[in-house]
């Protein structure tokens, strides 16, 4: 297990294929491309516990059986950009 945040639109997959599409987070600043990835700092807001990074370039699917939803949240910009490093990633942009 490893924290991770969901950056799929809504339903993508068929309820017979239980899946989310991920970016995993990481606090080892060896581990970030610089052009994708994003810095979260810990607010109050956001509920994270410790600065880290979101590894856009490392963008996964996993089942939702092993998702556990925390009380952590991120800004719907910083989503905005992760999604757009996922594009530039695997070559969409």
């Amino acid at each position: 297990m490893r924290p991770a945040i969901v950056v799929e639109d809504g339903e993508l997959f068929a309820p017979s294929y239980p899946n989310v599409i991920l970016v995993p987070l990481a606090d080892d600043r060896e581990f970030v491309v610089t052009d994708l990835a994003v810095l979260i700092e810990p607010t109050p807001e956001n509920g994270c516990t410790k600065r880290c990074y979101a590894l856009s370039h490392c963008v996964t699917t996993n089942s939702m059986s092993r998702v556990t939803p925390t009380r952590s949240r991120i800004l719907p910009e910083e989503l905005a950009i992760i999604r757009r490093q996922i594009a530039l990633a695997i070559g969409l942009e």
